[in-house]
Formats: C-alpha cells, structure tokens, sequence
C-alpha cells in the first residue's frame, strides 16, 4: 500500500506540472528564450556530469549520487523517476530517497548564496536598475491619422495586403463619427485610427499610414475606454463555450456578423494580440468593442459564464494520466543495452501532460483547470509522494547524518548545488550581458527552486527574474526527469 500510493503521488504531480508548463513548453525556445535554455541545459548537464565523476572518485554508489542530484537540485519528480528505473532494475531504492533528504536543505539555500556570490562580485548599482524588456507579442495602441496617398481610397484587407506586420484597426474616426470598420472598410484622408499592433511595429505602420499621433497615451492601465466616445463601449468577456475551445478567431468572422472587434486576448496573465489565425482556448478572456447591443449579443456566444470554468474537468486529467502511463510503459531499446527502457511512471505523465497542455485545445480538448485545481492535485500528488517517501527512508536518516559519509553526501549535495549555477551564472552575466534578473530567475528555474525565485523576486526590481523562471522551468524540469533515468540505465 505504501508503494503504490507513493506512486499515484507521483503521478498526480508530475501529470499536474506538465498541464501547467505545457502551454509555454514550446514557445520557451523562440528568440531569447533559445539563449536562455541554452544556459539551463548546460546547468543541467554540468550537475549530471558531476554526479557521474562523483560516484567513481568517491566511495557513493551512483544511485546515492543520483539521490544527492535530485536534493542539490530540489527535485522531487526527478527522484521519482530514477526510483522507478531502480525498481525496473532490481536495485535498492531508499537510499537515494535517502540521499535526496541529506542534500535537500542545502539545495534551497545553496541557489540563494550562489545568487548572492554573483551579485557580490560582479553586480553593481546600476546593473540593478530596472530595465524594460521588449515584449515582442505584447499589444500595444497606437493612434494614426491617414494622410498616406498610396492608401487613399483603398479597403483595409488591401492595405493588410500590402504591409507584411499584424495590426488591427480597433476604431476609425471620419467626420465626428465612429465606427468599428470591417476588412472591406475604404480609408480616406484624414480618417483617425486606433491600432492595435507590436510595439517594435510603430515605425513601419506610421511611413504605412501617414502620421501617428502621440497627443495620447493609449498604454496606461487607467484609460476608460467606455469614456472615449458615446457610440461604442468596450467588455471583456471570458470564452466558456466549449465548443470554441481550440477554433481559430477569424474562423468566428465576429467582425462582419457582429459589427463588433476583438481588440486583445487575455491567457493565463498573458496579453495576446488577437489575429484571425490566433486559437482560442477555453479561459481566454477578450476585449470586445462595438455598440451596446452587439456585444451584448457576443457575449452570448462567447459564453461568459465564469462559474462553468470552476467546475473541475477530471475527465481529460484522468485521460492523461491513463496515456502518460501507458507511454511509460512502452519499452524502447536503446543501442548498447540489453535491456529496454521505459519512461516509467515519471517520464509518461509528465510528457502526455506537456503535450496534453500544449496541443490540447488545437484537438478540442477541454484541458482548461483553474490555477488552484492544478496547485491543489499538485500538493496532493507531491505531499503522498514525500509521505511515504520519509516513512520509507527516514528510519536510517539520523544514522547517516551522523557518521563520516554523512558529512560527505552533505558535501557532495552541495557542490552538485553551488557549481554548476555559479559557472553558468557567471558566464551568462559577464559574458553574454544579460541582466541579473533574468540570470537569477534562470538560475532558480533551472534548479526547479521556486523559494529562491521568491527571494530573488524580493531582492531584484522588477518581474525580470520570474520572467527568466517561467521561460526554462519546462525544459529543465523535463530534461531532469528524463537523465535521472538516463544516467542510472547508462552508467550504473
């Protein structure tokens, strides 16, 4: 009973974590991101070399290194999956678990210190000032006024045509009139626009059409853009029909139906740019502009019922879990070894998870859960796991701690920690110039150490470390899931 609630422990969380990181999975390897998790693979792969070139040079068994690497690094779904390739092999599986305990303390302080080591040494004031990053994606407002003549006289599908950015013209002022204008809609000089497009957009659209004002700043939080005119209002509204999840915005041709726009998308804290090829999700909340009436009518199709969202889904979690374990299961024979290997009760879910949260919604999955349904089976997963690991372990902890090896794990534990961040970190900071914010939030990502990115976050202005967490936490966890397992069938 122990074991196979420690196992559905596992399973729980590792399926629950990969929903969560599945969304940005992919996207995480665009642009800087790539740089980023360059930094976090060599993090990774540094820690797991160590752990290797430790178990020859000293008396712990590569198992126990295993279990020392998955406390440095405060990862316990890591710890799960080289459990599971022990057991597959016919090994001992509590002395890692063991191990783990020893190095676990350390391993959440050590990414702190190494943080501060950095910033001590080579980080002055002015590094530390906030510094605003591009935002690629992100919506930015922009007023125009025609006075382009190759445009005159020309519908904005042409002009869309002609011009290689995304934008969207949310309202068109001409004569004291406004209105929301469709595709077919005919620019004429003079006409005053509200588009919405990229920041980096701004000089192409203005030698596009002609003028941009800057009387306005269209950007700040408080705008009322109900207050703007009289004629038009503006709503967020969330999408819960279900039957929308995974379709493509432009698909729903709400501009020429409703007369209304979909001016931004809103997901997961994310602000969005709402194209016509831009697939919805269930959650997504959209801000609809138009007359009274229309987007009264929008709202109906929409949905707009917040309480359906809070109902819990348990039907694709418990579809995926089902997958994730039958991927686990499937025996892939590996060049060199005798035995197949077997992504295990780790590897599956966490995987099927990834892919589930990812291209769920393209397939019209509902795989739609609130934030706190996912913390919550994430807790519960997580808190079986390490229950029954501790009761498992725990009886032989004090004899370890104080004998002679003892002393050598917590040693071992802690330079599997402190090393690889303090190479890495340096090389990302003094070599490649990025801001020491990202550094530490890549850092703590690649540790998987959520209670050092709440320090850095204390310590560091601005949201640049949790940026830098978010963007190598998929990767890094899913790679150290997988080389737990990897090096154990490898080199044990």
């Amino acid at each position: 009973m122990l074991s196979f609630i420690e196992n559905f422990g596992l399973v729980i969380f590792v399926y629950a974590l990969g929903l969560q990181v599945g969304p940005g999975f992919f996207g995480s390897f665009r642009k800087e991101g790539l740089k980023l998790n360059s930094l976090a693979v060599a993090v990774v792969l540094i820690g797991s070399t160590l752990t290797i070139v430790g178990s020859h040079i000293t008396d712990i068994s590569l198992p126990n290194m295993v279990g020392l690497l998955c406390g440095a690094t405060t990862n316990t779904p890591a710890l799960g999956a080289a459990q599971q390739t022990l057991q597959q092999m016919g090994a001992e599986t509590n002395t890692p678990a063991l191990a783990c305990a020893v190095a676990y303390p350390l391993g959440v302080l050590g990414v702190m210190l190494a943080i501060i080591i950095i910033r001590k040494l080579f980080v002055t004031i002015n590094d530390l000032r906030l510094k605003k990053k591009e935002e690629a994606n992100k919506p930015y407002v922009a007023a125009f006024q025609v006075q382009n003549p190759a445009i005159f006289n020309k519908s904005i599908q042409e002009i869309a045509i002609l011009c290689h950015v995304k934008f969207i013209i949310s309202r068109l002022w001409r004569d004291g009139d406004v209105s929301i204008p469709t595709s077919e809609k005919v620019l004429q000089e003079g006409d005053r626009l509200l588009v919405i497009t990229s920041e980096k957009n701004l000089p192409i659209l203005t030698a596009l059409f002609g003028i941009q004002e800057s009387d306005t700043d269209w950007n700040k939080e408080d705008i009322d853009w109900n207050a703007i005119d009289s004629q038009l209002v503006s709503k967020r509204i969330v999408i819960t029909r279900h039957e929308l999840n995974g379709k493509k915005l432009g698909s729903l041709r709400l501009r020429n139906a409703y007369g209304i726009n979909i001016s931004r998308v809103y997901r997961s804290g994310v602000e969005l740019l709402a194209t016509p090829q831009l697939t919805l999700q269930l959650g997504d909340r959209v801000t609809v502009i138009g007359e009274a009436a229309a987007v009264d009518n929008v709202e109906k199709l929409l949905g707009n019922a917040v309480t359906d969202l809070e109902e819990p889904n348990l039907i694709a979690v418990f579809i995926g879990i089902v997958l994730g374990l039958a991927l686990g299961a499937i025996p892939i024979a590996m060049p060199g070894m005798s035995t197949p290997v077997k992504l295990g009760l780790a590897g599956g879910p966490i995987i099927v998870g990834i892919l589930i949260g990812t291209f769920g919604p393209s397939l019209h999955m509902i795989t739609y859960t609130t934030r706190s349904a996912n913390l919550m089976l994430r807790a519960l997963g997580l808190s079986l796991f390490l229950a029954c690991l501790g009761l498992s372990a725990g009886a032989e902890f004090f004899d370890i701690i104080f004998r002679p090896e003892g002393l050598l794990w917590i040693a071992m534990g802690f330079g599997l920690t402190i090393i690889p961040i303090l190479i890495v970190g340096t090389i990302a900071f003094k070599l490649m110039k990025i801001d020491f914010g990202t550094v530490s939030g890549m850092i703590c990502g690649s540790m998987a150490n959520p209670m050092a990115l709440n320090f850095a976050d204390e310590t560091i202005p601005g949201d640049n470390p949790s940026v830098g967490y978010a963007t190598v936490y998929p990767l890094s966890m899913f790679l150290r899931v997988i080389l737990a397992q990897v090096i154990i069938m490898f080199f044990l």
